[in-house]
């Protein structure tokens, strides 16, 4: 498998990427995002401790999840799909953490995993977006997520 779009390897094909499983691209989805958050948070200079409880504060499970009701209405019925997969396919996470909350967390990974390998513009696009969300930018209403593949999301008051 390769390692990245940017690796000089040929990228997976979509075959590849449908035999990964959900934690698979949740696990790379992870890092990605983490990575985009630290080099987000990098300006204005400030000491390690405040990049740190900065970064921590938004890859969190909680931080995730809503992050992930806020950009759905932005996502494809094909990305949709990839965050249901891995929102179903989460196991129980930390037990600090409502389950609810890791499952939805693991589906915003799994979308963010998946697009690396898939569709780098696309995933910076929707990187962004999160970015905007949480920098202040822009406050879109949540919405729930449907727990089938044929609900629909319905807005939150």
């Amino acid at each position: 498998m390769p390692s990245g779009p940017d690796s000089g390897s040929s990228p997976p094909t979509e075959q590849d990427l449908q035999r990964l499983s959900p934690a698979a691209l949740a696990y790379v989805g992870d890092a990605v995002y983490e990575l985009h958050v630290r080099v987000a948070c990098l300006l204005p200079p400030r000491r390690i401790q405040d990049y740190h409880q900065q970064v921590v504060g938004q890859v969190r499970a909680e931080s995730q999840a809503a992050q992930v009701r806020s950009l759905f209405p932005y996502l494809t019925e094909p990305e949709q799909e990839i965050v249901r997969r891995g929102r179903n396919a989460a196991q129980r996470g930390p037990r600090r953490v409502d389950a609810d909350i890791y499952r939805q967390a693991s589906g915003l990974e799994a979308l963010l995993g998946y697009l690396y390998f898939s569709n780098p513009a696309r995933l910076n696009e929707l990187l962004q977006r999160l970015q905007s969300f949480w920098e202040g930018e822009r406050s879109p209403a949540p919405v729930d997520l449907p727990h089938s593949p044929n609900e629909v999301p319905n807005e939150a008051s």
